[in-house]
């Protein structure tokens, strides 16, 4: 058992998000409460600056300097994407027993969780007290167990705000409009576009997210359709779909092209990278194809919703703050080790809780890793999104512009 003060390591991993240094802030808010954390350093670039010893004493800071942090996109450590196999989780170990560091906050999505989970094993076979807690946060929502994931709420935000923008630019001059949006195996990002439905005929029409297999004719079917019906079509797309054989058509179109396709850290095909062909790939299959349609045109959102200040969305900064929060809290706990889950409690309005669960619950040593939409939100044909979604995302997000029109003109 761990007795006086002790130090304490938080560090930020992976790809930021608008909130994540609120969950940074409640560590270090909650920490200077309780007398079981002496210093607490915070580690440059995550476990990078760890093995590198590279700290930065998180005390030293003056209270209005950290409230305005706590408000700024991206993480303010610096993040990393380095992936830890056992031998880099080694060094980290040894780094934190030469600075007697007894409890280690890690503010990431399961790929942390993965690491926290080895270093936590490390530990435990050396015998040595360390307290190891990671605070989630992923834009991608993917996270297992946890109702959902901080962060989250403010990229949703961004992709409803910016297709409300779309949707009146596709009304103003017809076409066909498709973006490409983030997510690799999980379609909830794309599936927040819907939430820029505020009549019956407003877009995104099409829906395509990476639970469902996308096939380029039914496509190209689908948007003809769509477009007989409204004489537009706005279209949201996952750079993570794929085809029947659970192949990203990143990577198909990538060859196509006779592209270089890129891997990222984890051995994975990098769609950011792709996504940009493949948005021009879908829209020169429509030019070729759909010759009754004069305008398209195509965009990638791309990194920009990740960390864009304008789309805050509040009750997910609260939320990324009681996580951190409640993680100081949970290392009061004797011998308690784990990740902070976000639970939706039954209520007539949104109401959330927290539990504490195993670090492997959330990186399981088998698949699946990370968690998908449910098919309750996905309709039979696969290109749409229910309206049923939007009680799960709405209160995650927010309140969102209001836009009005003529509706003589609309009619007409």
């Amino acid at each position: 058992m761990l007795h006086g003060k002790v130090n304490a390591v938080v560090g930020q991993a992976g790809g930021p998000t608008v909130v994540i240094n609120q969950s940074l802030y409640g560590v270090i808010q909650e920490a200077q409460k309780h007398a079981h954390i002496g210093k607490l350093l915070g580690a440059l670039h995550g476990v990078r600056g760890i093995i590198n010893e590279q700290f930065y004493d998180l005390y030293r800071q003056p209270e209005n300097m950290l409230d305005l942090v706590a408000q700024t996109p991206a993480s303010a450590l610096g993040a990393t994407r380095d992936r830890p196999d056992r031998e880099y989780c080694e060094r980290i170990f040894n780094a934190f027993r030469k600075h007697d560091v007894r409890y280690f906050f890690y503010i990431g999505g399961n790929d942390s969780a993965e690491t926290a989970n080895i270093v936590n094993t490390i530990a435990e076979d050396a015998k040595y007290e360390l307290r190891v807690f990671h605070i989630p946060k992923t834009i991608d929502n993917d996270l297992l167990v946890t109702d959902h994931c901080p962060g989250y709420g403010s990229a949703a935000k961004f992709v409803a705000s910016a297709f409300i923008g779309d949707n009146l630019d596709n009304r103003a001059l017809q076409g066909v409009k498709i973006n490409i949006l983030m997510g690799r195996s999980a379609g909830f990002l794309t599936a927040a576009s819907i939430l820029a439905r505020q009549r019956p005929d407003d877009g995104p029409h099409l829906v395509y997210l990476p639970e469902r297999p996308f096939e380029i004719e039914k496509f190209v079917s689908d948007v003809e359709e769509v477009f007989d019906r409204f004489g537009r079509a706005l279209v949201a797309v996952s750079e993570g779909i794929v085809d029947d054989q659970g192949r990203p058509w990143t990577e198909k179109v990538s060859v196509l092209k006779q592209e270089n396709i890129t891997q990222d850290a984890f051995g994975n095909v990098q769609l950011s990278a792709g996504a940009g062909s493949l948005a021009d790939y879908l829209a020169g299959t429509l030019r070729n194809r759909c010759k009754k349609v004069k305008r398209v045109r195509a965009d990638s959102f791309g990194y920009l919703q990740r960390c864009f200040p304008g789309c805050y969305s509040e009750i997910d900064a609260w939320e990324a703050r009681l996580v951190g929060q409640m993680a100081v809290i949970y290392s009061m706990d004797e011998g308690a080790d784990g990740s902070v889950a976000l639970v939706r409690l039954p209520s007539t309005t949104y109401t959330v809780g927290t539990k504490l669960i195993g670090l492997k619950e959330v990186a399981p040593d088998k698949p699946p890793t990370t968690k998908q939409m449910s098919e309750e939100y996905i309709n039979q044909a696969g290109n749409n999104v229910l309206n049923s979604f939007r009680e799960y995302v709405s209160p995650l997000v927010g309140d969102l512009p209001k836009v009005g029109w003529f509706e003589q003109i609309a009619q007409m």
